[in-house]
């Protein structure tokens, strides 16, 4: 059959708004704040989608290889859960789709019946991984999405007459704060069935040294990733950052449960966006916020599922229990209240 894909736009989905303005209005309002900050989401241009894979392959970025091996060694555990019939296999930032083509492979060999849904940021991330997986593949039907995750929840939220297990791998939910978490979750509960499936993966707190020295590589590669958030507004949005005066800079909040990133000016800069029309103070030694990296406790997951309308059914670990995938089902309560 091969594989069959188009690249859906996010600004074909009703009421979006046009990703440079967004980005525009979104640096306004985060260059203007105290302290300053800027989205993560917006690391993934070409260029970051690049170097985050980079990332990945860093061996003090223990993150990837924990959940390779989850699923390596657990797949029967997918599979059971969908069984016979149709469903959507939909990935929320599926960058290189090096895990899930894992899952895909047995799957396949399985011969259920589903249809891959890759849905990322970067639309040359997605040509790859489209290509990529047409070569591994010849049967798989494929559909990508380049859109935000909120906007790929509405174009979930059309496609109703499925089953779904949605697959969020890495450590992507551990980028937003808790009540952005909870606020995501419970979106994807309303844009799922009663019933649905969502594999979400976990960054379990550990000795802070291991989860430090993955956010601080020897090789720069972190540097170059957050530095390229500056090199982006200066090429789209007309900035005049000078790279060479910021640095990164990543800590370990205890009370938060997070590692803060931050871009931190070197010395006292006035920088000029052209297409925002003004001016941006920054002092010496003054930071810019670029990520949140939460990492999480069994009793934070399970509040969390608790709290947005899940139930977990799996907890899949690796064999340093450094990382977890939880398996959570859609529980909707009014699917059985009128029996």
């Amino acid at each position: 059959m091969g594989c069959t894909y188009k690249i859906l736009r996010g600004e074909d989905l009703e009421t979006v708004v046009p990703s440079n303005q967004k980005f525009a209005l979104d640096v306004l309002i985060g260059l203007s704040e105290k302290p300053k900050q800027l989205s993560s989401m917006y690391f993934y241009d070409d260029t970051g989608s690049r170097l985050f894979q980079k990332i990945m392959a860093l061996p003090e970025y223990y993150l990837t290889s924990c959940e390779m091996e989850i699923i390596k060694t657990q797949t029967e555990q997918f599979s059971n859960l969908v069984g016979d019939g149709t469903f959507h296999l939909i990935e929320l930032g599926a960058g290189d789709g090096s895990k899930t083509s894992v899952l895909i492979d047995h799957f396949l060999q399985k011969k259920l019946e589903f249809d891959y849904i890759p849905i990322d940021i970067s639309e040359a991330a997605m040509k790859t991984l489209l290509r990529s997986m047409g070569k591994k593949f010849e049967t798989l039907s494929a559909n990508g999405l380049v859109a935000e995750y909120f906007d790929g929840l509405k174009w979930i939220s059309q496609s109703k007459h499925k089953r779904n297990m949605v697959l969020m791998l890495g450590s992507n939910l551990g980028n937003f704060n808790k009540a952005r978490a909870r606020v995501f979750l419970r979106s994807l509960w309303n844009s799922l069935n009663n019933g649905d499936y969502v594999v979400i993966g976990f960054d379990l707190k550990k000795d802070i040294e291991i989860m430090l020295r993955a956010y601080n590589d020897s090789q720069g590669v972190t540097e170059k990733f957050n530095l390229n958030l500056l090199r982006r507004i200066n090429t789209e949005l007309g900035g005049q950052f000078d790279l060479n005066k910021f640095r990164f800079y990543a800590n370990y909040n205890v009370f938060s449960g997070a590692i803060e990133s931050f871009l931190v000016s070197l010395e006292p800069q006035r920088i000029y966006i052209a297409q925002l029309g003004d001016y941006f103070e920054f002092d010496a030694w003054e930071p810019i916020h670029t990520e949140y990296s939460y990492k999480f406790l069994e009793s934070d997951i399970s509040l969390l599922a608790e709290q947005t309308g899940y139930r977990i059914v799996h907890q899949l670990y690796d064999s340093k229990r450094y990382f977890v995938d939880s398996i959570w089902r859609v529980e909707k309560l009014e699917a059985t209240a009128h029996k």
